[in-house]
Parts: C-alpha cells; structure tokens; sequence
C-alpha cells in the first residue's frame, strides 16, 4: 500500500461525495511479524 499512496490521494480527491469511513484489511506476516494493509474499504455517501 505504501508504493500506491499517489493512487489513494487521488482517488480520494476526486470523490463527488463525503467519505464516511476508511477501513484497512490489515494482516500479520507470520515470519517477519510485521502487518500489511490487503486492501482498503473506503465508504462514501453520496446525494
């Protein structure tokens, strides 16, 4: 997720609506024990 930040910023900029909520999908490496975001789940309402 760290290498699209550009992407996010963008997509968020360009919402017509309000964003509710952002919600990561965050796992665990099981060597490492580091976490990485999957993916998010962006809520936005709209008129």
């Amino acid at each position: 997720m760290t290498a699209d930040q550009n992407k996010l910023e963008q997509f968020l900029n360009s919402t017509e609506g309000e964003i509710t909520a952002i919600i990561p999908n965050a796992t665990v490496t099981p060597f490492i024990l580091t976490s990485r975001v999957d993916f998010l789940l962006i809520v936005e309402k709209v008129a």
